[in-house]
């Protein structure tokens, strides 16, 4: 049976609360290495970009705030950093 990542799962949630058009969840943990909360094997920074329909008329606060639900306290918990780019379709 195969591991399931920090990416993918965070990718399955936003998929299910949100209903994307448009999804990319990367690892950039990399990038990091070296710095504050970087882990061994990556998976604890990501920068995400999702288009939704659920985001009409919110605000970016709102947005931030439906996207971390999504991913849930758990998930969140276990990252040490999350970029964020919300927008509509």
């Amino acid at each position: 049976m195969e591991k399931t990542t920090r990416t993918s799962e965070i990718e399955t949630r936003l998929r299910a609360a949100l209903a994307p058009t448009e999804l990319v969840v990367h690892d950039d943990s990399e990038a990091h290495r070296g710095h504050a909360g970087f882990q061994e094997g990556g998976e604890s920074h990501f920068h995400v970009v999702i288009r939704s329909a659920a985001f009409e008329g919110q605000s970016r606060i709102a947005r931030h705030r439906a996207v971390h639900a999504a991913i849930g306290p758990e998930l969140m918990g276990a990252i040490h950093a999350l970029s964020l780019d919300l927008g509509t379709p």
